[in-house]
């Protein structure tokens, strides 16, 4: 069978020590209620994965980013309500323009220092992989995290060091 998730981008944007999250706080049937996230979204059928980063950063966050680097991916087999699996690019913005307003459609903004990521509701597969993320000796992650019944069944990742 083939494997055909919804790709899309996620994204860390940093400010001197602090990261950009998003408080999901708006919408009741939010699956990520009360959670928080970094940025990002879907891909639309004709952006690439940076256009796609593009577009959702400027949606989300109001933001125009001028330097981004690809830190690696991750891919979730059934991980949505109906089994749909999602590949997500995994980013983290180094510099852009514009100022985050306080909230956008899915919650509250809140610059966060990195050192407290781990201290946050987060989705509970988020913390195989949050670190690896800032982590300056790693190059590249490319991890797998199959789901069952709503949580992780497992973690896979090939890391490329620095």
């Amino acid at each position: 069978m083939a494997y055909t998730p919804v790709v899309g981008t996620l994204a860390y944007v940093r400010r001197g020590g602090d990261v950009l999250m998003v408080h999901r706080s708006f919408k009741d049937a939010d699956p990520a209620l009360g959670k928080y996230n970094g940025l990002g979204g879907k891909l639309e059928p004709d952006e690439d994965v940076v256009a796609g980063l593009r577009r959702e950063l400027r949606e989300e966050a109001g933001i125009e980013i001028s330097a981004w680097r690809l830190r690696g991916t991750v891919s979730w087999p059934g991980f949505g309500a109906d089994g749909e699996s999602v590949l997500a690019f995994v980013f983290v913005v180094d510099a852009f323009t514009g100022e985050p307003p306080a909230a956008n459609d899915e919650g509250t903004l809140h610059w966060i220092p990195q050192a407290e990521l781990a201290g946050l509701p987060l989705w509970e597969g988020d913390h195989h992989w949050l670190g690896l993320v800032f982590d300056e000796t790693v190059a590249q992650f490319h991890g797998v995290m199959p789901y069952a019944d709503g949580r992780p069944a497992g973690w896979q990742v090939s890391i490329l060091p620095a």
